[in-house]
């Protein structure tokens, strides 16, 4: 069975499984699915109610921390015990492309050669771990959800500005991979 659950699973086994989430959560309590919002409650819980945008009561909120906390450690969990061993499995093309940015290091789930302490401070490191974190967290608190409050949530329930906040992240994602995120490699 370990063996099972150390291979990745294929899309319509994961799926639906992340499906069920919506209706899990909904008939177990009405809460709606999104892991953003859970930063704010942090923050609430932490600072003094001297910041208007923390004046809330977030514990009625707490469940989701909770969810949040569940999430990293199952992530935990799964990297100790169910991960393969190994480096890991790339495309030979996409190696080939990636080779020519200089990231030739699959030994973990992110690129060592350009997710690092000592990237950090380098000017393409700032650029993909500085000004990305910030425009995700930006973009996200901007379109009043991530994108598994939206993706999976919103368009579920039919949510008009969740498929709106969809494709809007989508075609970020798919400028960003593949007419930005190239040049910023080059760096």
């Amino acid at each position: 069975m370990l063996e099972f659950l150390k291979q990745p699973w294929p899309w319509y086994i994961a799926g639906p499984l992340i499906g069920l989430t919506v209706p899990a959560l909904l008939i177990l309590g009405n809460k709606p699915l999104g892991v953003s919002s859970s930063l704010r409650h942090i923050c609430a819980s932490c600072i003094p109610s001297g910041i208007q945008f923390f004046k809330y009561d977030w514990r009625k909120e707490k469940w989701n921390l909770f969810f949040v906390l569940g999430i990293f450690l199952g992530g935990v969990i799964s990297v100790q015990f169910l991960s393969a061993p190994g480096p890991v499995s790339v495309n030979p093309k996409l190696v080939k492309e990636l080779a020519g940015y200089g990231i030739t290091d699959y030994s973990n789930m992110v690129p060592q050669d350009i997710i690092n302490w000592h990237s950090l401070w380098t000017l393409k490191g700032f650029f993909l771990m500085v000004v990305g974190g910030f425009l995700v967290g930006f973009g996200t608190r901007y379109a009043g959800g991530c994108t598994s409050g939206h993706a999976i949530m919103g368009l579920s329930n039919l949510q008009f500005p969740s498929l709106i906040a969809t494709t809007c992240f989508m075609i970020g994602g798919f400028i960003m991979a593949n007419l930005i995120l190239p040049y910023i490699l080059l760096l």
